[in-house]
Parts: C-alpha cells; structure tokens; sequence
C-alpha cells in the first residue's frame, strides 16, 4: 500500500512559457489526481503587497473588540463580517480561532433572488478611520488572487486531457470569491488543557480551488492521506498552499480529488498563528453536473485508488447526487451549520432542519456503536467457550 506523505511544489512560472508549460502541467496532474493539495511557488504576487497583506490582517484583531463587534457576522445573513473565538463549529466540535469574511463586490439579494443569493453581499469592513489601508490592500489581494485562480482553473483541465475553457461555464460574469484573515491563538493563550486543540477540525473546502497564504511560520496545517494518515503542510516562504475544493472532485467525477484537511493550534509559548485562505467562487447557480473524463484519466485514478488500498477519509462529500438542486443551496447550509449563531437569527427554520438531521444522525452513530460493542463481546465470550 502507498499513499502520499508530503505535499508537491509546483513552479507557476513554468505554467506561462511554452516551453516548460508541459512539463508543469503533468506535475499538476500527478498532484490533483495522488494528492489533492499542493504549494504554489512564482505566482506573480509582489512581496510587497504580501507583506501589506499580512500587517493589515494581524492589524485588524488588534483592534478593540467592540469595533470588531460592529461587523459581527450575526449583523447580516450573508456570513460575512468577523466571528469571535469559538464561534465555529467543524465536526460537532469548536473551532478555537478568530477570522474575519470579505469578498469581492457584490449586491444585496432581490426579494425575486433564491434565498442562497443572501450569500451574495457587499463586505462589512472594517472602520476606514481605524484602518485606512486595510480595504485598499485586500481589494487589490482578491482582484490578483481572482487572476492566478482563473488561470490556475484553466490550467487544471488541461493536465486531464480537456479543454483549458471546460469550467468557465460555472462562473457568473461578476463572479463572487471571498476571502478569510484567521487568528489561531496558542494553547496557552487559550488555557486549553493538554498540548493541542482544534484550531480549525478535519474538513473539505466546498468550491474548486482555494489559496492558502501562510501568514506566520508556525506549522499546525495538516492534510490527511489516503491511508488516513495526518501529513504536515508546513508554511514555505514565497507559496500559497492550494486545496482542490469538493466541487471540482464532483465536476471530475472523482479525478480530482478534494483532500480533507484541519488546522492544530500552536504550542504553549509559540504565540498566535495568522492565515489568509482566499476561496476561489463558483456560481451558486451551478449543478455540478459531472464532466465527461477522458478514459485514461477516470482509469489512472481508479488505479492510485486500488494502489493506496481505497480511500479512508473523515470528511462526508458534501455534493451527493440528488441532494441539491443548486451549489448555493449547499453551501448555505453548510454555512448555517458552522454558524448556528447566524442560523438562529436569519434562518431559524433552515437551523431547526439541521438540528433534527444531526440529532438523527446521533442516535444512528449511538445504535451502531452499541451493535458493534455487543458484536465483539460476543465474538470474546465465543473465543472463551471454544478454550474452555
């Protein structure tokens, strides 16, 4: 059995010269089909608005908590706007970090809209007066982060044998991305006990593509395999992590895969970790209906599969046939489900849904797991009287 243990670089340079674009591209395909994650070197970024980037963010938590409570996320049902340590929840359990939401221009929804179109909405920002430079700086982040997506979106069907436009129908003309600024305090600074917490748990990023800018130089990122074991992903200088997003494996009918990931806090004394995902936006309008793969492809994956022993993951596909008629109807849901403090407010009946499906899923867990007691007590008390 085989599967990864560290994450691929890949030069995005080699991506726009002829000449060396094939030999990029068949890296990017061993990476999308064996791994699911990778680094991005050369992206045309300039250190300098990096660096703005990252002082602007750590800036914002510095501010006092009562001009961060006037952009709390509760304050509108978009889910953009800051959320308080603790107030997200990622497999049943709290996520001990800080974060802020900004995406791109958008309008507020029409009453005619779907009720996911809530989604879509102008950025709470911060005080201007506070902050001056912090909405130009990540205006200008997200206008050359929606640039390297696009290209990098175009640049992943080609590796699998389709044509560079095959996505492009999924995105609107004003297509929305967003973007987070995430404080991870330290165990210590929590008052955790034990040495690691759940900075962020094991999930899956719901869109195609999303690009991590590793604003300090704490590890705590962590991919899991397909063996289900937890590799670090540690910040490189000069990188953006890339995750393959849930609604690129369902586009692919499975080729691409979405690999689970979660965040461990930082140790006692090592003080906060900060991190800038920006998330690559998909049309909330779009079905996901799967893609013809080119047989070699479909056959390549199946194959790393069967090698690797299968798939172990700890993370439900969110995208299952038949459960959503539209991305925006998941991804709302998901939403509600991480910010139940943003459900209670603006989507109490959608909230209650959740509630009794997870209470359902309990009971089922708790059955199962009684069944699966009472199967190997039996199975002991059998080995007893066969040596007895």
């Amino acid at each position: 059995m085989s599967s990864f243990h560290s994450v691929p670089i890949l030069d995005l340079s080699l991506a726009r010269d002829p000449n060396t674009k094939p030999a990029f591209l068949e890296s990017l395909r061993h990476a999308l089909l064996e791994v699911g994650f990778l680094y991005l070197s050369d992206t045309g970024l300039t250190e300098t608005l990096i660096q703005d980037v990252i002082r602007e963010g750590k800036a914002f938590f510095d501010l006092p908590m009562d001009q961060k409570l006037r952009i709390e996320m509760k304050e509108a049902p978009s889910f953009l706007g800051y959320s308080r340590l603790g107030n997200e929840i990622t497999k049943f359990a709290t996520d001990w970090r800080e974060q802020i939401d900004l995406s791109t221009p958008q309008q507020v929804r029409k009453p005619s809209d779907p009720l996911y179109y809530n989604l879509k909405a102008p950025t709470l920002w911060p005080s201007a007066d506070l902050l001056p430079r912090f909405r130009p700086v990540y205006e200008e982040y997200m206008r050359q982060m929606s640039k390297i997506s696009t290209l990098f979106t175009q640049l992943v069907p080609e590796s699998i044998g389709l044509p560079a436009d095959s996505f492009s129908r999924f995105f609107d003309k004003d297509q929305q991305h967003k973007l987070k600024i995430v404080k991870y305090p330290d165990v210590a600074e929590l008052g955790v006990d034990g040495e690691q917490a759940q900075g962020v748990g094991p999930h899956k990023d719901s869109m195609l593509t999303s690009y991590l800018l590793q604003a300090t130089d704490h590890k705590g990122l962590q991919v899991q395999n397909t063996a289900g074991q937890w590799i670090d992903c540690p910040p490189i200088e000069g990188t953006l992590v890339v995750a393959i997003g849930q609604g690129l494996e369902a586009l692919t009918q499975g080729v691409c895969a979405s690999t689970t990931h979660r965040v461990l806090s930082p140790a006692k004394g090592t003080g906060a970790r900060f991190s800038i995902p920006f998330f690559q936006g998909v049309s909330y309008d779009a079905q996901f209906e799967s893609m013809e793969m080119p047989e070699d492809v479909r056959s390549l994956r199946k194959a790393i599969l069967d090698r690797n022993g299968g798939r172990q993951d700890d993370v439900e596909f969110t995208f299952m046939k038949g459960r959503w008629n539209h991305l925006g109807e998941a991804t709302l849901m998901n939403r509600i489900k991480s910010h139940p403090d943003v459900g209670e407010r603006w989507y109490p009946d959608l909230l209650k849904q959740i509630r009794e499906q997870q209470a359902r899923e309990a009971e089922e867990r708790a059955v199962k797991d009684v069944e699966h007691k009472s199967g190997v007590r039996m199975h002991q008390l059998n080995g007893i009287g066969a040596h007895a």
